[in-house]
This record gives structure tokens, C-alpha cells and sequence, in this order.
């Protein structure tokens, strides 16, 4: 089992950077995939980004391109979500999910992951 832990959320004005961290534990999550999800008050569950076991591949949604970088240290078991630049409409919870150790490819899709954290909120304020 797997367990994630998010860190780095809070709150902050328009325009400024966070990082998030999720730090895995239990077993590890050697060859998986990752991602991060965010889901603001009253919306579905949204893709922001993922990345490959090996950080050689990363896909982010369109409103976060270019703001928002995710990155790896499987050495420490710890996935970031570095967000640059950031919008009121960035507010949500943030969850990082991992997926099965089968699947080192990334993927957009939420069915596709095995392991959720308990998320982390971000609020930014205009």
C-alpha cells in the first residue's frame, strides 16, 4: 500500500508562486506514473498535470501550460507541482495520485490512478 501525503498549500495573492509536494511512503511507488489533480468548491475532480516514472514525460492541462511545472525526486519518493503566476481560478484543493507500479506512463484520466492523498488547499486571492 501507498500512501501520499500533500504539503505546501495556503494562501496567496494573485500573481504569486507555490510549491506543492507530495511525499509517498509505505511502499514505494517505484515505476509509477504520477499526477495532480484539483477540484474547486461545487466542480468535478480536474486534471492538472502527470508525469512519466522517469520525469521524461509531463502533460498539463491548457490553463496551467506554462505556469505550472510538476517534477520528480524518486530518490526521496516525492513528486512537485512548482505554480508560477498564479489566478483566483486556481483555487481548489490539490490531490496527487499515483499510479499502479505496472503503469510508469502518465495519464489524464482519474480512474486511472490506484492512490490518492488526502489533497491540500490553495486559495488565491485577486
Amino acid at each position: 500500500q501507498v500512501q501520499l501525503v500533500e504539503s505546501g498549500g495556503g494562501l496567496v495573492q494573485a500573481g504569486d508562486s507555490l510549491r506543492l509536494s507530495c511525499a509517498a511512503s509505505g511502499r514505494t511507488f517505484s515505476g509509477s506514473a504520477m499526477g495532480w489533480f484539483r477540484q474547486a468548491p461545487g466542480k468535478e475532480r480536474e486534471f492538472v498535470a502527470t508525469i512519466s516514472w522517469s520525469g521524461s514525460r509531463t502533460y498539463y492541462v491548457d490553463s496551467v501550460k506554462g505556469r505550472f511545472t510538476i517534477s520528480r525526486d524518486n530518490a526521496k519518493n516525492t513528486v512537485y507541482l512548482q505554480m508560477n503566476s498564479l489566478k483566483p481560478e486556481d483555487t481548489a484543493v490539490y490531490y496527487c495520485a499515483a499510479r499502479s507500479p505496472r503503469y510508469s506512463s502518465p495519464s489524464y484520466y482519474h480512474y486511472d490512478y490506484d492512490y490518492w492523498g488526502q489533497g491540500t488547499q490553495v486559495t488565491v486571492s485577486s
